[in-house]
């Protein structure tokens, strides 16, 4: 038993020892890596604003020029947020804009580098589907089934501690 729990007291220092520098030098070659252009929303139908923002330019950035010419919307302004190092911007979908997925670029101005980020154009809107997962929900739900089988479930419970109940004060014991 000892020698066991030897071994495997081992095993995870082992693990720890040499997993340690890997998942920091993997967790440091995440954080260089550069943020792109956060649209939003990323479908839109003509007529629609879109915001977009990004904290790839850093933060000394005063502002950045964001390019919506793509779909028709021209050039507009990005200026730096309430959140350190983020610059965001605003831009109106022409009415006129055709179905299809466009390239939102932003540079930034202190370095003049540039960022891309992808707008879907439809010409419905997209309405959200489904329930929101909260962990409160009523007792009724989208699907019958699962509705019955919780019923189900609930009548075997109240049976059985029923009947233990009554076999309890008879003096049969459980």
């Amino acid at each position: 038993m000892r020698r066991t729990a030897r071994l495997l007291t081992g095993a995870v220092f082992a693990a720890v020892v040499v997993g340690g520098p890997l998942a920091a030098s993997a967790y440091a070659a995440g954080a260089v890596e550069s943020a792109g252009l956060e649209v939003y929303p990323s479908s839109v139908v003509p007529g629609g604003t879109v915001t977009v923002g990004t904290t790839a330019c850093g933060d000394e950035s005063a502002a950045a020029e964001g390019d919506a010419s793509a779909v028709g919307a021209g050039v507009f302004t990005l200026a730096p947020s309430s959140r350190e190092g983020e610059v965001i911007g605003q831009f109106k979908v022409p009415p006129s804009a055709q179905p299809g997925t466009y390239e939102i670029v932003a540079t930034c101005g202190h370095d003049g580098r540039e960022v891309h980020g992808d707008l879907v154009v439809t010409l419905t809107p997209v309405q959200p589907r489904g329930s929101v997962k909260t962990g409160v929900g009523g007792a009724l739900g989208p699907d019958p089934v699962q509705t019955a089988a919780g019923v189900a479930a609930l009548a075997v419970a109240a049976a059985g501690g029923t009947w233990l109940l009554h076999r309890r004060a008879r003096g049969d014991g459980i």
